[in-house]
């Protein structure tokens, strides 16, 4: 599956289709790119089945030397982002919940309160959000560290040493992705909401704080608390797929990597909206 891999991946990079000649009509251009795409797709596609086998299989392989690199991809993807992310939840509650809040409270419709901010806040802004940034941060560095080892022969060198790739150095990425964006999304939405409410008070919105909190705690349901935990998962999931795979799944060069992380940032980006869509027509039809 491994070698499929790398022929499709070789085939998506070649010269000939990427740098070739211009194309003779929007036709052959609009085919070339569909071509490229569904060979990205299905390369992507078999670089997530081979690392949840890897996960699977080999969880309990090397315990001692796994868990501090887990420890450490979360740290990295987690510990590390909250002082920008206590930041941008200032942001966020000054510049969106709380003219929300201002806004609602000078037409008379408070009463929809806590719907707005739980469609606004907790269903959208904040999980695609946190996703995006997530991305911008630690899934560039993924596509870099990776390119580069992959560059300068430090795969093979694992390889050689019996050392699976996969499972030392994308499972702790995946899960540390996956369990950071889910942390940074709860501190965002909670942040968001807090400032909120305090750029609505500066503005002598007549609004208590038990009335604000307490609306959009009704407004909230089990499934949305379900929901916003597996669409966080999904994000840095396919967000560590994506940017892994340009890292690792192609045989670089030093110049290429650049390049490369460009590459994934789009398709990382592309597939956050997919994913977010996907869930809208869940929160629309439960």
């Amino acid at each position: 599956m491994r070698g499929d891999l790398a022929k499709a991946f070789e085939l998506a990079n070649s010269q000939m289709l990427r740098r070739g000649l211009l194309p003779r009509s929007y036709t052959d251009f609009l085919g070339r790119k569909m071509f490229l795409a569904l060979l990205t797709i299905q390369g992507l596609g078999a670089f997530a089945l081979i690392m949840l086998g890897v996960l699977l299989k080999k969880h309990h392989v090397a315990r001692s030397v796994m868990q501090p690199r887990i420890r450490h991809e979360i740290n990295r993807a987690g510990v590390k982002l909250l002082p920008m992310f206590f930041f941008i939840a200032l942001a966020l509650g000054f510049l969106v919940v709380g003219q929300t809040v201002s806004a609602l409270a000078k037409v008379g419709a408070t009463n929809y309160l806590g719907s707005t901010m739980v469609i606004v806040i907790v269903r959208e802004l904040g999980p695609l959000l946190t996703a995006v940034l997530v991305l911008a941060r630690i899934g560039t560095a993924n596509v870099i560290e990776l390119g580069t080892a992959r560059a300068l022969g430090e795969v093979e060198a694992l390889e050689a040493l019996g050392i699976d790739p996969v499972h030392y150095l994308i499972v702790p990425r995946v899960l540390g992705m996956a369990l950071g964006i889910f942390s940074l999304t709860i501190y965002l939405i909670i942040g968001a909401l807090v400032s909120g409410y305090l750029f609505a008070f500066l503005q002598d919105v007549p609004l208590t704080p038990g009335d604000y909190f307490k609306q959009i705690a009704e407004a909230l349901s089990p499934l949305d608390f379900a929901l916003l935990a597996l669409k966080t998962l999904m994000f840095g999931f396919f967000i560590a797929i994506v940017t892994c795979y340009h890292g690792l799944a192609q045989p670089l060069r030093l110049e290429d990597v650049s390049r490369v992380a460009v590459r994934a940032v789009t398709q990382g980006v592309i597939v956050c909206v997919l994913v977010d869509a996907v869930f809208i027509v869940l929160y629309l039809v439960t």
